[in-house]
């Protein structure tokens, strides 16, 4: 009698302390389990609603300088006025226009790659402050409206000499230059600080596709900036 008892506790206990050393089993190789690999794809995703809380930002600035002249001849009378401003213009990306299709990641080079909007060139606005007049009209000046005129004259062609300088393909290099550099370094940063070794490409296009400009965050950029050296 004494043996069967024995046997009727013995076998609940033996599968209770199995059942005990499962679960602790269970429990140990869940916390021995490495993490799972971070996503690539949900990390730029978080990173551009970040991005985009930036808005319209100004990566780029320029001063420049307009010198232009206007004369008027009337009654044998000669007038000229010779105008010099200053302007600056600013550079801008509206990071609000930012969307996922316009990430692309590609598993195969670890490259995330960025597509902006189109830069945006801000003014220039004139600085009418440090402007300068030279010329004198003389007779003709005072007997006529040349003045006004020349005036008139002086200030579009200055606003426009303004907006050339402010076009010029090698400034708007510069101006691309610099957003990409600030967009490309806001994605790489969150990538690589979660271990995904990742490069990012940023780029501009026009309105046909066409690559405008495109610059590369490279991943190991600075072990490959020593390697280089040596």
């Amino acid at each position: 009698m004494d043996s069967e008892r024995l046997k009727r506790f013995l076998w609940p206990a033996i599968a209770l302390g199995a059942l005990a050393i499962g679960l602790a089993l269970g429990l140990l190789l869940r916390t021995a389990a490495p993490p799972p690999a971070p996503d690539p794809q949900a990390i730029a995703a978080a990173a551009l609603l970040s991005v985009r809380e930036q808005g319209r930002i100004a990566t780029h600035s320029a001063r420049f300088v307009a010198i232009v002249s206007a004369r008027r001849s009337r009654f044998g009378l000669d007038a000229e006025r010779t105008l010099i401003v200053p302007g600056e213009a600013r550079y801008e990306v509206d990071l609000a226009r930012l969307s996922r299709e316009r990430l692309a990641w590609d598993a195969a080079t670890s490259t995330l790659t960025v597509t902006l909007p189109p830069l945006e060139v801000a003014g220039p606005m004139m600085d009418w402050a440090q402007a300068r007049e030279q010329g004198d009209g003389g007779i003709l000046v005072a007997l006529t409206d040349a003045g006004r005129e020349m005036d008139a004259a002086n200030r579009q062609a200055a606003q426009s000499e303004l907006v050339r300088q402010a076009r010029d393909e090698a400034t708007l290099r510069l101006a691309r230059d610099a957003a990409l550099r600030t967009v490309a370094r806001a994605f790489a940063m969150p990538l690589r600080a979660a271990g995904i070794d990742a490069s990012v490409a940023a780029r501009f296009v026009d309105a046909s596709g066409e690559e405008q400009a495109a610059i590369l965050d490279r991943r190991h950029a600075i072990e490959d900036a020593v390697g280089g050296r040596n």
